[in-house]
């Protein structure tokens, strides 16, 4: 008897013979890039080092398209958006110590995400390995040790014959639900070394799928048939699952009102009148989310910023949708589904039964109009006017990448997104200088539109050296710089909590003037010109940066 599972391809003739006679002059790092692209990968981004140029020396023997940028974390943030606009895992190659632990804020900032990365960094020698101190170049006690409480998994190589295998496995591990940062050590003796082992030719590429337990969405199709005042909150898992059009069905068959969250932007249809949009950092939302009686959480931790700062307290019935077992019931009791957003979904749309609810549209433009008044109430024009005069200069399929500042704070409530998978910020982690580099990822993974990467004065400049980065490979990202002298988030903050801020001023440079040196267009604008300076840049192919020199407040909290 043969069990589908003891089948094995057998190589051809050709395929024998070529891992019978390997070319010459091959090493460790040739492994490296064979692997990835057996794997399906077409490009990597990342920073040379000493301890890693057995890898680079391989990729002149490879078709890989390398992308090389300025700062190891700048180089993290690239892959991570490559990887949300692809899908892929984007190979990240570092070195040793220093650029390794240059990483870790991007990251960070990819698993809070859940961007797929697969970092790739060289090791000391193997001599070194084991925790001694030997007095290597870079050398830590326990590399990988700096790792294991931000990424996925953690592999490491000793030997040749592991790497295949170790970065299969990485691969593997990066793609399946919830997706991730994985991370692959690899000594310098080992990639340098010269290898007698076949080409790698093939590989398993393919993740494990995250279905629902079938039981427990038998009982949450029941709960949401027979709900009298259901509820969806779509986080980024729905649009990470490609999952949006399902969101869409069954909120039209239960007439469920969606709000989306900041990483769920573009997971529900903005105009759509069941769309509550994506003010979930106000009350009202809070109000009528807390009403429903039966609350469909889907692909939503429900952590800080999607509860409302944890002031939201669902009275109902919650059913949470979550691929990451340890955001499941972590901040609220739930009918808990570990599984993918799509598989979810798709299940339950084979078992829920339509609801008729006419009132549900009514109840949506209440709300809305409610949030509508609190923040006219505000005179926050000119905020508004800067929002929708960006809205206005970006083409509706192109995507947008939003640093850690106040513009992007309206964005994430205020901002249509136009689609699923259009805006991504740093809201993750929420660490500075996310924007520009990883627009230049999302240029890289699809040049045929126009990026917008949007940042303060402050984030800017944790990444201006990526302007050489821009121009050498000519991307196509418009750089919108909001300069307000400083931290203006963290000013506002502190001054309405002391009565004045500390350390949030900054001496900045002519930034026209800088990206014109680094041979990338500049312009200064003003509010009234945005859209149209914006417009133009856009439009233009290659690297340009559009400076607003403007003082933006933040909308009153509703949570405090």
């Amino acid at each position: 008897m043969t069990h589908d599972h003891d089948l094995v391809l057998r190589p051809t003739e050709a395929q024998i013979s070529a891992a019978l006679n390997p070319p010459p002059g091959r090493n460790g790092g040739d492994l490296v890039v064979e692997t990835l692209a057996a794997l399906g990968a077409t490009t990597v981004f990342g920073l040379p080092g000493q301890h890693a140029l057995g890898v680079f020396d391989a990729l002149r023997r490879s078709d890989l398209r390398y992308i090389g940028l300025r700062v190891e974390n700048n180089a993290g943030f690239a892959a991570d958006a490559y990887g949300r606009i692809t899908g892929e895992a984007a190979p990240l190659l570092l070195s040793t110590g220093p650029g390794a632990l240059t990483s870790l804020a991007a990251l960070q900032e990819a698993a809070a995400a859940s961007a797929p990365v697969l970092a790739i960094s060289s090791q000391i020698p193997t001599a070194g390995l084991g925790g001694g101190r030997h007095g290597y170049l870079h050398e830590l006690p326990d590399q990988s040790a700096s790792f294991r409480g931000v990424v996925k998994s953690v592999h490491t190589v000793r030997s040749q014959s592991q790497i295949a295998s170790a970065i299969e496995a990485a691969w593997k591990s990066a793609l399946t639900a919830p997706h991730g940062p994985v991370w692959v050590e690899i000594p310098q003796d080992v990639l340098l070394a010269e290898t007698s082992i076949p080409v790698v030719t093939g590989g398993d590429a393919f993740p494990e799928e995250l279905p629902p337990r079938p039981e427990l969405t038998a009982v949450a199709a029941d709960l949401l048939s027979n709900a009298a005042r259901p509820a969806i909150i779509a986080g980024g898992g729905v649009v990470r699952s490609d999952a949006s059009g399902k969101l869409r069905q069954l909120a039209q068959i239960l007439q469920a009102p969606v709000v989306t969250t900041p990483g769920g932007k573009g997971a529900f249809p903005w105009t759509h009148p069941l769309s509550l949009q994506s003010w979930i950092e106000d009350r009202h939302t809070t109000d009528f989310l807390e009403d429903a009686d039966v609350l469909l959480v889907v692909g939503s931790g429900l952590g800080e910023l999607s509860s409302n700062y944890h002031t939201f307290r669902p009275r109902g019935r919650v059913i949470q949708i979550e691929a990451d077992l340890g955001k499941l019931e972590s901040n609220h009791p739930a009918l808990g589904i570990h599984a993918d957003a799509r598989l979810a979904l798709q299940a339950l749309l084979e078992t829920v039964s339509p609801r008729e609810d006419t009132e549900a549209p009514e109840r949506v433009r209440a709300v809305l109009a409610k949030v509508s008044d609190r923040i006219a109430a505000q005179e926050l024009t000119l905020e508004q006017d800067v929002l929708a005069s960006v809205r206005r200069a970006l083409p509706a399929d192109s995507p947008s990448f939003w640093d850690m500042t106040i513009l992007a704070y309206w964005a994430w409530s205020a901002f249509d997104a136009k689609g699923p998978n259009l805006l991504h910020s740093a809201q993750g982690a929420g660490g500075l200088g996310y924007g520009f580099p990883a627009a230049l990822g999302a240029a890289v993974a699809d040049p045929s539109r126009p990026v917008l990467a949007v940042s303060g004065d402050g984030g800017a400049l944790y990444s201006i050296a990526e302007l050489a980065t821009a121009r050498q490979y000519d991307l196509n990202v418009t750089w919108l710089i909001v300069d307000d002298g400083g931290y203006g988030i963290l000013r506002e903050y502190m001054t309405d909590a002391f009565g004045q801020a500390t350390g949030t001023e900054l001496s900045r440079p002519d930034y026209v003037a800088l990206a014109e040196s680094f041979g990338v267009p500049g312009v200064r604008t003003t509010p009234g010109t945005l859209a149209d300076d914006l417009s133009k840049a856009l439009g233009s192919p290659g690297p340009s940066v559009v400076v607003l020199p403007a003082v933006l407040r933040m909308f009153a909290p509703t949570h405090q």
